[in-house]
């Protein structure tokens, strides 16, 4: 049997910081599932998802905590076994609007009240090419309760684009396909 884990980690950024947790999930024979990771601030970021042996798990958790002393910082949480899920429809969002603050929070609160889960966001600051001006972007995975029209989301996410003055697109999404 195995256990899932999931990986948090952030240290100062330099080479090497990803092979030191490759090299500690390697040696106790457990497999890198999926991740997601990314420089913000001088700092390296991440998030790991690995399948453990159950009798290596407590080795692996001993070896990875090894790396504080290198300043890497790591959290690691026991997953959840694989339950049968049903399936869920996932559209994706597109926001681009001038930056101020806010934005993320007004969204999350439209998406939160309508029971859509968030399966995926990445964000970030672009000049817009003419102006200058900072111009916030993100890009969302979302998944629709089933009881949700798509055409609803849409009309919720259109009335909270004209109140907080942001482009918001939504539509089916292309990966699930």
């Amino acid at each position: 049997m195995t256990t899932p884990l999931v990986l948090t980690f952030v240290g100062d950024d330099r080479p090497g910081l990803v092979n030191a947790i490759s090299e500690k999930v390697a040696a106790s024979g457990a497999t890198w599932l999926e991740s997601r990771s990314v420089r913000l601030a001088g700092k390296f970021a991440g998030v790991v998802l690995i399948s453990v042996p159950d009798d290596r798990l407590t080795e692996l958790e001993l070896s990875l905590r090894d790396l504080a002393h290198t300043g890497l910082r790591i959290a690691i949480e026991r997953g959840a076994a694989a339950e049968a899920e049903k399936p869920a429809r996932i559209v994706s969002l597109g926001i681009l609007g001038r930056e101020r603050p806010g934005i993320v929070r007004d969204v999350t609160q439209t998406l939160t009240r309508l029971g859509v889960n968030i399966e995926e966001f990445m964000s970030g600051l672009e000049s817009e090419p003419f102006t200058g001006a900072e111009m916030f972007r993100a890009k969302a995975r979302l998944s629709v309760p089933e009881g949700l029209d798509l055409d609803n989301l849409r009309k919720a996410l259109e009335r909270l684009a004209g109140e907080i003055m942001v482009d918001l697109a939504v539509g089916e999404d292309a990966s699930r396909s």
